[in-house]
């Protein structure tokens, strides 16, 4: 059966979302809901997608939509699922799913009472050249893994109107890149944390523009993330095993992978000239019509998991959003 798609939110992300979805064969994008009308007609446009709503109750209550990925702000995240949920519409959010746990156990609980599909946005777990690290690992390539470093930052656009520096919004380095570094720590160790340590500095508007954090896992791995909007950093990951290490530049969309241990060199270069959302979605719509509530690549532990790390380290920090009770 062929999934048909609604995406709520019309900004940077839906389009990069739609622009690789043209490659997706196991499902259409039947509809797009923005708050502007011209927004939403214009995107329409762009990516041939038939239906274009100004409202996104109407959307959601359109019958044919199967699923709807959600893609606007982290702060508007709960309000939007529980709108899809509610209105029988399986979800795909983008990450990070709700701004803290306690908002993410009621979208679990909701999506689980109407047993209905429910799934955060870490595309990058779909990425082949991350799906090919993960079998070097799981083949004991490197060995056991100790440490994993990775680092995500820019010169980002800190304006206090700007979604990255407006605490309204849910801005900040660590909800917004941070979140990266994090999921692929659990993606490697796919542990309990024994231990957090952290520290940030502040923009004038009051949400971290630079940060670092330490992670310990029981069982005995550690990962150092930095993230940062003010400076360019490495933007890499690199995992260090007992038996060599793995290197994938730009590891939230990676497209290569390079493994060197003491026995072998081996790469993976990702030729395919789609950024990679298709894989996520297509993921979807085969977990979708195997009739799956949850992805076993992104299941709801590990995204729980995420957010109960970005929580102490927000703590840690002092950093609370103005909207949060």
């Amino acid at each position: 059966m062929t999934i048909n798609w609604g995406i709520l939110g019309a900004g940077r992300i839906a389009k990069k979302f739609a622009d690789d979805f043209k490659v997706v064969n196991n499902g259409i994008i039947s509809a797009v809901a923005s708050r502007s009308a011209n927004r939403s007609n214009e995107f329409a446009r762009e990516f041939k997608i038939p239906k274009a709503y100004s409202s996104y109750d109407e959307m959601v209550k359109d019958s044919e939509i199967d699923v709807v990925y959600i893609a606007t702000p982290h702060n508007f995240h709960l309000e939007h699922a529980m709108l899809c949920l509610n209105n029988g519409k399986s979800v795909l959010c983008e990450k990070p799913v709700t701004v803290n746990s306690a908002e993410f156990a009621i979208l679990q609980n909701l999506a689980k009472e109407k047993n209905l599909f429910f799934m955060e946005a870490i595309w990058t777990y779909y990425l082949p050249a991350i799906q090919q690290v993960v079998s070097w690992i799981q083949e004991g390539k490197i060995g056991d893994i100790k440490q994993v470093q990775l680092s995500f930052g820019f010169p980002g656009d800190m304006d206090e109107k700007m979604r990255l520096a407006n605490p309204d919004l849910a801005g900040g380095a660590l909800l917004d890149i941070g979140i990266y570094g994090i999921a692929m720590a659990e993606l490697v160790f796919d542990n309990e944390v024994e231990s957090i340590q952290s520290m940030a500095h502040f923009s004038e508007t009051g949400v971290d523009d630079y940060n670092s954090i330490q992670l310990k896992y029981k069982c005995g791995g550690m990962a150092q993330i930095s993230s940062s909007f003010v400076c360019e950093l490495k933007n890499e990951a690199v995992i260090y095993g007992t038996k060599g290490r793995i290197e994938i530049p730009q590891f939230w969309m990676a497209k290569k992978a390079f493994l060197i241990s003491e026995e072998e060199q081996l790469e993976f270069i990702d030729t395919d000239k789609q950024l990679g959302y298709n894989h996520e979605a297509y993921a979807v719509n085969e977990l979708l019509n195997n009739g799956a509530t949850e992805s076993a690549v992104v299941p709801q532990l590990k995204s729980k998991r995420i957010l109960s790390i970005m929580d102490q380290v927000r703590s840690q920090i002092g950093l609370k959003y103005p909207f949060e009770k």
